[in-house]
């Protein structure tokens, strides 16, 4: 029996094949436009996982990976722009604060677009940015190293680190702004299309109903292990993007022969994702999402090789896809994540 795919996956394909995938190599020798945007605004795509109750699909977890993989497979700035939306969407779900009633519907309709200003924080007991309360409310002091987006989102999730070592988590306009200072857009080896700066806080204040959550930062690093620890879907949208490149050079034999590998790796992977104890089987989280990058890189290399000197065009979409996958390898790296992936690549030349 033939289970039919959700309408939000068929959606999303039709839009990769349609726009997002045979404007990639233009988009990523500029930058993300804001009619790419508009048109994931309209589709419901930035409410998959939002409550039905707000205007959300209210879509499980493997229809929301499959979103991300095709996305991320078509066009890695656009995926990248869109996918910071959806922490704070899942985050306002779970709270209980007056935030929520504000701003969850706009979030989930696609009125707002989100970006996320709190990685940072993984970097304790390094504190790059403080909170401190203040009026009411809360200042927010320091330098945000990374935030996507900018000049196509219009609301941010910003955290900073108080004296008690609590995590305050609110919603700030994404525009500078008295305390708010951009840097000029980053140029990055990949995806400098998805519009990255880094932000200079000085005193920006935010009320207390723009907080949407406070949490002591030991909790915090528990409910964010599996963030770090779990595949990434954008790894296996790139890598099944770069088995169509490499099949299309008339390399079909090595593409099955990568690609049933990922397949199976793959599952494990959403298994354990919908593990239902988050924080739970961290090594083998890691075991996967290593090996995820080992076979990332077999595919977005295997299609560099097999389309020759064509391929250091920077327009060529083997080139774009290696980029990309190296990007991947570090996006949302945490010092556990990084270790693990240099002890599998150290134990490779010991076995040699």
């Amino acid at each position: 029996m033939t289970i039919a795919p959700h309408p939000l996956v068929v959606r999303t394909q039709e839009l990769a094949d349609r726009l997002l995938a045979p404007q990639a190599a233009r988009v990523d020798q500029a930058e993300v436009p804001v009619s790419h945007i508009g048109e994931i605004r309209r589709s419901g795509l930035l409410g998959v996982s939002a409550p039905k109750d707000y205007g959300g699909a209210g879509a499980p977890d493997p229809v929301a990976r499959e979103i991300q993989e095709i996305l991320a497979g078509a066009c890695c700035s656009t995926w990248f722009v869109q996918t910071q939306h959806h922490t704070p969407v899942r985050m306002l779900a779970k709270s209980e604060l007056p935030v929520r009633e504000r701003l969850l519907g706009p979030l989930a309709s696609g009125e707002l677009l989100a970006g996320i200003a709190y990685a940072h924080v993984r970097a304790f007991p390094r504190v790059p940015v403080r909170a401190t309360a203040e009026r009411d409310g809360w200042r927010f002091d320091g330098a945000v190293p990374w935030y996507t987006g900018w000049g196509l989102n219009d609301v941010m999730l910003l955290a900073g680190v108080t004296d008690s070592d609590e995590i305050v988590f609110a919603f700030a306009e994404a525009r500078e702004q008295p305390g708010v200072r951009a840097s000029e857009p980053m140029r990055l080896a990949a995806l400098t299309a998805a519009r990255t700066v880094s932000l200079e806080l000085e005193g920006l204040w935010l009320s207390e109903e723009s907080v949407v959550l406070r949490t002591p930062q030991e909790k915090f690093a528990l409910l964010d292990l599996p963030r770090s620890t779990n595949t990434s879907p954008a790894v296996f949208g790139v890598t099944y993007a770069a088995l169509r490149v490499l099949e299309s050079s008339g390399e079909g034999e090595t593409a099955q022969e990568i690609r049933g590998r990922v397949d199976e790796v793959r599952r494990q992977a959403y298994e354990l994702a919908d593990h239902p104890v988050a924080h739970e089987r961290v090594e083998e989280r890691l075991a996967l999402k290593t090996q995820s990058y080992d076979l990332m890189r077999a595919a977005t290399t295997a299609a560099v090789v097999a389309g020759g000197g064509r391929t250091m065009d920077v327009r060529h979409p083997a080139q774009r896809l290696f980029r990309e996958g190296m990007f991947l390898l570090v996006q949302g790296q945490t010092s556990v994540v990084r270790q693990a992936h240099l002890d599998v690549l150290a134990r490779i030349w010991e076995t040699r």
